[in-house]
């Protein structure tokens, strides 16, 4: 199946809009792998929160859980990991509030440090996660993807989806951590077929 390509502008590189199987054979890849609870975790804080590489190395555990110490219904990303300072809220998905659990019992429900812990059990670096992820597409076979089409997907998806449930790009903005509508636009990959669909019916 063929993913949408768009050019990332930061990393100077296409990066793909991945469709859902191909997503699944993602999940299913790095589950069989070492840590396999926590690369888990890593694909979806990128395809259903949106996380970039930095913020998904800068996680932690005060970020995703609530006041008794269980995984939240949402997730509070801080300014300091954020990129340009862009703290939010975002409503946690229900595969990865699944996938939070299990990591969490497997951490011993740790009040604090790093969600994804690296091979010598520190944090994580964005760099580290931007390698691990082109290591993992490059496994698969997944040409043109980056750690970037996690997000990519994400607000393309959310873009179409949103007027769906009565709400409008500026609410995708706001999970995306954007400060312009500009910006969120220029993530959102066209879709040819629902393109010749709005034409038909003019």
């Amino acid at each position: 199946m063929t993913a949408t390509r768009r050019t990332d502008q930061r990393h100077g590189k296409a990066a793909k809009v991945l469709p859902a199987l191909d997503q699944h054979r993602l999940l299913d890849h790095v589950a069989d792998k070492r840590h396999g609870t926590r690369n888990r975790v890593i694909v979806l804080c990128s395809y259903k929160a949106g996380l970039r590489a930095c913020e998904i190395a800068g996680l932690t555990w005060e970020m995703v859980t609530d006041a008794n110490g269980e995984i939240a219904d949402e997730i509070h990303v801080r300014r300091h990991i954020a990129k340009m300072g862009s703290a939010r809220r975002i409503p946690m998905h229900k595969m990865l509030k699944r996938a939070l659990r299990r990591l969490h019992a497997e951490e011993g429900k740790a009040r604090s440090g790093p969600v994804c812990r690296s091979e010598r059990g520190g944090a994580l670096t964005a760099k580290s996660v931007v390698n691990w992820f082109a290591e993992q597409y490059a496994q698969l076979g997944f040409e043109g993807c980056s750690s970037h089409s996690g997000r990519r997907t994400l607000i393309t998806m959310a873009a179409r989806s949103v007027s769906k449930v009565g709400g409008s790009l500026r609410d995708v903005m706001e999970i995306a951590g954007h400060r312009s509508l500009t910006t969120t636009e220029r993530y959102i990959a066209g879709d040819r077929d629902a393109q010749r669909r709005l034409i038909g019916m003019l």
